[in-house]
């Protein structure tokens, strides 16, 4: 028999699974944006290792979110109003990614463009790797530069 305010169905250490996973995420967030300041004023190679951290911890992120809503005690219990929540800023989130990649890959292809026609690609990394399609290579990925 059950006594007021015990919970039967979810174990304590769920919910304290939960409390670390949110304490690490803010201590997370805090890291990043402690890093934004130092990283904006660093070398290329600060930029990508610190932009490839941002990747990388995004991924797990969005990965668990995705266990998160297929996790039947979850799906059964949160209100529809939080799922909205959750799509309207995902779909924000979405957006921003989308505009960023276009924007990026758009303004990578014309630099390489511009600087293929003036002569200035590294002839060490610029032989664009031919066949991709052939070799079972599809997706997002634009044609690899190699040596």
């Amino acid at each position: 028999m059950s006594r007021p305010g015990e919970i039967r169905v979810i174990d304590y250490a769920f919910l304290k699974q939960l409390d670390e996973w949110v304490r690490a995420q803010r201590k997370i967030l805090e890291t990043f944006r402690e890093t934004s300041r130092r990283v904006e004023e660093g070398d290329r190679l600060e930029l990508v290792v610190a932009t490839r951290a941002a990747f990388q911890h995004m991924i797990r992120t969005i990965k668990a979110f995705d266990n998160w809503l297929q996790d039947p005690v979850i799906i059964a219990h949160v209100p529809r109003d939080m799922l909205i929540e959750v799509w309207k800023v995902m779909l924000n989130v979405l957006e921003e990614l989308l505009k960023i990649d276009i924007k990026h890959t758009s303004d990578v292809r014309n630099l390489l463009e511009e600087l293929a026609r003036e002569g200035k690609l590294n002839p060490l990394v610029a032989a664009v790797k031919q066949g991709a399609e052939e070799e079972g290579v599809t997706g997002r990925r634009p044609p690899t530069m190699m040596i």
